[in-house]
Order: C-alpha cells, then structure tokens, then sequence
C-alpha cells in the first residue's frame, strides 16, 4: 500500500462505523439452538399426535426410546453444518431450503435404515414419519423467524468489500442492501478512479483505489469484484492479489441466470454449465405431479369457502359471483380463468370515468395497470377477497384441468401483455401460468411493469423444485400478512 493510499484510508475509514465491520460469531450458535428446539419440538408433537390415535393403532414408547429419537435428531443440525447453514451468509432462501430437505430425508432415511438392521424395527415407524414431517416445516419456520429478529436488531450479516465502482457494482451494492436476508452487508466500495467514480451509491462511499483491499483484509472476510468489464489478464492478477478468504466475481454475464450454474472442467478450462431445468421431460413431470398431490385436496377442502364467498358477493352485487377472463397461456394458447368476482358489472365504464377524472390515476394505472384506490371494488368483500388473495381460488380447477401450475407467472390480460416485448412473452409461453409466483411472493401489487419482467425471468430460467416449494410457503406467509395486496 503507498503512502497516498494509506493517507486516503485514514480519511475515508473514519466516516464507516466500527460496528460496521463486526460481524457476530454467536449468531451460528443461535440459529444452531433454534434448529435443535424446532427439531425436538417436532419429535413431541410427532409423539403426541401417535399417542392420540393409539386408542385405533396401540403404541408402546420408553424413555430410552424417545430418548434415542431425541439424541438421533441431533444429526440434522450436524448436517446443517456440513451444508454450510450456520450462518449461511450469501445463501438464498431456496438454496437453504434445498439443502435443510435434503439434510432433513437423507438423516430420517438414516434411522429407518438403523433402526431395520440394527435395532430390528423397535422404533415406531408412525412417529418417524409424523416427526419428519413436522421436521420439514419446523426449523425452517424457526430460523426465518431468528433471521427476520437479527436483521431487526442489525446483528445479522457479514461485512462485504465491493470492488468496482460501475454500474453493476452500484446496483449490487443496492440489492444486498434491500435483501437484507441474504447477509451480505456492503460496507465501502473501492476503485482506481476513487476521485471521480463512474457510479457511488449514496450510503456506501467509494474509499479509495484497488490497492487499499489490504487494510481490508483483517476486517472483511469477503471481497465481491463487479468489474464486468475488466480485462481478463487483469482481471486474474487482482485475483491472485486479493487475500481475502472468500471472493466472489460478478461475470460479463450477470444478467443471465444466477442459480444451477456448475462449473465444469473443460481439459483445463473452466467451463460454466447453465441449467435448462423446465426444458427437461422429467422436471416437467415432477412439476406436474407436485401440482396435482397438492392441488386435489386444497380443491376439494376450498369448495365450501368458494360457495360461501359467491353468495356474499351475490348479495353485495347482484349478478354471477364469478368472474371469467381470457388470458394467454401455455404455447401462446388462450384459456379461461376464473375468479370470484370483486368488481362491479359496469367495471370498465366505471375506470374510464375515474381516469378522466384522475390524471395521477392515469399515471398509475399505465405503470403497474392496478390502482391502490380503485372505484371498481365491491364495497367489503371486494376489498376482503384481494387483500387475502382468496378471490383467486376457483382457478385451482384451471390447475386440474392442466391450464396453469400451482407456481408460475402469472397469466396477464392482453391489454397488460401489449406493454412487454416481443422476446419476453415468448419466454413467458414456454411454461404454464402459476396461481402464484416469485413477482406476487416479492413485490404483490407494488411491482411495476420493468419489475414483473425481471422477476418472472429470473423464475423461469431459474426454475427448480425446491424454488417451487419456496414459493408455495412464502405465498402463505405474504397473503397472511396481507403484504403488497390492494
């Protein structure tokens, strides 16, 4: 480091906190103890939901068997470990939840196994499979809940160096800061044009030139370089120069998709393996069978809500309480969805009128083509059935007939997809339209036209099972809250 470097550093470092670059060791051991409670919480209710059928199917549990269960559930959080959990900065929600399933069957598999050939079947089966379930849901709920805590009281999160102050590094710098969950905290940027920097976030300053990454070294254990456009000769001397222990590169092609790439070793060269998961028959199936394991009894479960919900909007409007729109799907091919109605008969008149009455309406409606104050609602149930999503059911039996998926972008009205490009809506016919999906997870109603298209790209390049399963839980928790719907 010269002379000029360390001056600039004395300045600028002054201006960051010190709590800034602590990061909190004690955070593993606190998402540990809350894994090992859900986890024996789980084996209880397991217990006790055996125990409260045992008057049809008689059970005989000892201590010393329970007691083999408990201490056999300690492998789980063990296997969190190895899976790189604890605390699994930098990991997303769906790779977490991939890995705890994954770590989660493959230990429960190991007792029945153990308990077959060793211990000849002396553990009830019953409440395995009732604990493994419970297990599935348990811990993930349990360590969602410690992250959101954390992230309340600024505890969690590792600090991160960004080296590049251009574009690409100014909006991951902004996206870490928004995704506060993924625990990755820019605290400074650093570029060889540090006086005059292309790009600066407001919040995160630009320190200094590359070479100040030294007197980060002691206190960052991350580097992120997001120099897309540097040089490939220099961009390998910067990497054999940097000395942090873990360095993340953000390539030319960052807009692509970002999960199930696999590097490959192609005779010595790196080689990057991008995924096509839905384009492969057997996704496909395995997609489709998810669909119809879960779609079947929410459908028959929904029936008496759904007759419910139609005559009380059939009292507050007279006239069919459902509601039916052509809508683009699969391949380009229109079908019909339904929905309960929410609106007046005379919907569209009655927007028309409010648009020209509204300017700033206007404005809105040609951004996210919704209004969060829309006179076309039916008073109370209109309001109740969109806040909650519930109006939205009857399209379960476009998920039976094979016209939609439980999770997938949403199939939008032809005025909506006139405003997207030719190239984004063939990418949209290539899966079948979602109930659900990562925009209404993400953003519900407050995402705009440039956030739909990002985030339904992302989904369909980045599809898997496991972002499925993802979706499905956080829909729950985002239509519970009530988050972003009007």
């Amino acid at each position: 480091m010269t002379p000029e470097t360390v001056e600039f550093a004395q300045i600028s470092v002054l201006d960051v906190p010190k709590s800034a670059f602590k990061e909190r060791k004690w955070v593993s051991w606190a998402l540990l103890m809350g894994d090992i409670l859900a986890l024996q919480f789980a084996l209880l209710l397991g217990c006790f939901a055996r125990i409260a059928i045992s008057g049809w199917w008689p059970i005989h549990l000892t201590a010393s068997e329970y007691q083999g269960l408990a201490l056999g559930l300690l492998f789980i959080p063990a296997g969190y470990q190895m899976a790189g959990l604890y605390p699994g900065y930098g990991l997303g929600p769906v790779d977490k939840l991939r890995g705890r399933l994954k770590v989660t069957f493959a230990v429960f598999g190991g007792l029945v196994i153990w308990d077959y050939l060793v211990q000849h079947g002396i553990l009830s089966r019953g409440i395995l499979l009732v604990t493994m379930a419970f297990a599935l849901v348990l811990p993930p709920l349990m360590e969602s809940a410690l992250v959101m805590l954390l992230v309340r009281l600024k505890h969690w999160g590792t600090p991160v160096v960004v080296l590049g102050a251009t574009r690409t590094g100014v909006d991951l710098v902004e996206r870490l800061r928004q995704k506060k969950y993924i625990g990755l905290i820019p605290v400074a940027v650093l570029d060889d044009d540090h006086a005059a920097p292309d790009y600066e976030h407001p919040d995160v300053p630009v320190m200094g030139p590359l070479s100040m990454a030294g007197w980060f070294r002691d206190r960052v254990h991350t580097a992120v370089v997001a120099m897309p456009r540097m040089g490939q000769a220099r961009l390998g001397r910067l990497l054999e120069e940097l000395s942090f222990p873990r360095v993340i590169v953000i390539p030319d092609f960052s807009d692509l998709q970002s999960q199930w790439i696999t590097p490959l070793d192609m005779g010595g060269t790196l080689g990057l393996e991008l995924k096509r998961n839905l384009l492969l028959g057997r996704n496909w199936f395995i997609k489709r069978l998810l669909d119809y394991v879960l779609v079947v009894p929410l459908f028959l479960f929904s029936l008496p809500l759904i007759g419910l919900l139609a005559l009380w909007v059939k009292r507050v409007s007279p006239g069919s309480p459902f509601y039916t729109q052509e809508r683009e799907g699969y391949d380009g091919r229109s079908i019909r969805i339904w929905k309960l109605r929410t609106m007046y008969l005379n919907a569209e008149e009655v927007l028309e009128r409010h648009l020209d009455e509204c300017p700033e309406a206007r404005q809105e409606w040609s951004r996210f083509f919704k209004l969060k104050k829309d006179p076309r609602i039916l008073p109370g149930v209109g309001h109740i059935l969109r806040k909650t999503s519930l109006d939205e059911l009857p399209q379960l039996w476009n998920v039976l007939k094979g016209e939609m998926s439980l999770v997938g972008p949403r199939p939008f009205p032809s005025y909506h997809l006139e405003s997207f490009d030719g190239e984004f809506r063939r990418l949209r016919q290539r899966v079948l339209p979602g109930l659900t999906g990562l925009w209404q997870v993400s953003e519900r109603s407050n995402g705009d036209l440039a956030v739909q298209r990002s985030l339904d790209t992302y989904y369909i390049r980045n599809w898997s099972i496991w972002q499925d399963i993802y979706l499905l839980v956080a829909t729950l928790r985002a239509v519970l809250l009530s988050k972003g719907a009007y």
